[in-house]
């Protein structure tokens, strides 16, 4: 298999790229009370030396009571945190790497720690609420552009706060924050990514991650067709969207009947926005064979990701856990030294290595 296509550079914007790899965002709390420290930085730094194109950073969350459900979640505001990122971003760049953070509100997600103040949904947020939260991503975005990050990502996907809006089932809305449409749903989100784009200027690039899967629920479609699609994504790139982040579970499953391209492949299709795919790459009890012969976790063969990529589908492939069990996965697949990959344990997930 001839993987070079992957291998040439991305550029849009400001935004330069080596290649068309990116790590994906996980979360690992391993942030003390939210503090990014040395160890944080070193695992990101590890990887962007390893040729990884873009470190999407894990969720760090902005400054409200309850936007995150696990004490060691970073934050992205106070300065013991902001110094902590600040030391990232230049660990990260001494290497020749690029990294972006994923800025965060978990919304209704409690995971048996008790935050600060409720849990915010739709639901249950006054208007208030709605402005200062909108203030607090501006507020995220401003300090992502002054800590030299290269890009930053939106997290708007899996049940958290922004898709919360998106979904009719957490979003009962009456006022122009809800209704029974998915764009008109999206009118926070819109106002989320309009804020961020009027804290940083026209050039910082913006990165919106979406699902149609929640935690909640892997079998929900926001979006039941590509019309409903267009609906809802066309408003947010005017809003200032520069590049969609795809989020499936299997990547090489199709989104809608009658057209083999998964969920990156129509976003970029209804968008012509840049895209990047997710979900299961190069996952496999047998990695070698994940290559050599092509076979893969069920279908998620290589050689159909490299198919679906040089058909134009979508710009960048994330990499998660097979990132996270081994840094040098993108350099070992570029001088094909497939024999040494790893494949994913469950316990690399107690580390931060």
């Amino acid at each position: 298999m001839n993987f070079e296509s992957l291998f040439t550079p991305f550029q849009y914007k400001g935004l330069n790229l080596k290649n068309r790899f990116v790590m994906a965002p996980m979360t690992r709390t391993f942030s003390i009370d939210g503090v990014p420290t040395q160890l944080v930085a070193d695992y990101y730094a590890r990887r962007a030396a390893a040729e990884v194109g873009l470190i999407i950073a894990e969720g760090t969350v902005i400054n409200r009571p309850s936007s995150k459900n696990q004490k060691d979640i970073p934050d992205f505001y106070g300065d013991a945190a902001l110094n902590g990122w600040k030391k990232v971003v230049e660990d990260v760049h001494a290497v020749n790497g690029k990294i972006a953070p994923q800025l965060w509100h978990v919304g209704n997600t409690p995971m048996g720690w008790d935050a600060p103040a409720p849990f915010e949904s739709p639901d249950t947020m006054t208007s208030q609420d709605i402005e200062d939260t909108i203030k607090a991503f501006a507020d995220a975005a401003r300090n992502a552009k002054a800590l030299g990050f290269d890009a930053f990502e939106i997290h708007g996907a899996h049940g958290y706060l922004i898709d919360q809006f998106f979904w009719q089932t957490t979003n009962n809305r009456t006022d122009e924050y809800g209704g029974k449409t998915l764009k008109e749903r999206s009118r926070f989100a819109v106002d989320v990514v309009k804020a961020m784009r009027a804290a940083v200027g026209p050039d910082m690039v913006i990165i919106l991650r979406l699902s149609q899967w929640k935690q909640q629920d892997f079998d929900v479609k926001l979006a039941a067709n590509p019309t409903e699609m267009e609906e809802w994504l066309l408003p947010l790139v005017e809003a200032g969207v520069d590049i969609f982040h795809g989020s499936q579970r299997r990547y090489w499953e199709s989104e809608f009947d009658g057209s083999d391209l998964n969920f990156a492949g129509w976003i970029k299709k209804v968008t012509g926005q840049p895209v990047i795919t997710v979900g299961s790459v190069g996952l496999s009890s047998d990695v070698m064979g994940l290559f050599t012969r092509g076979e893969g976790a069920g279908t998620a063969e290589m050689t159909d990701m490299l198919r679906r990529f040089e058909r134009g589908d979508f710009d960048m492939v994330a990499i998660g856990r097979a990132l996270l069990q081994d840094p040098e996965w993108v350099q070992k697949v570029k001088m094909q030294r497939f024999d040494e990959l790893k494949a994913f344990d469950t316990a690399s997930l107690q580390s931060l290595y």
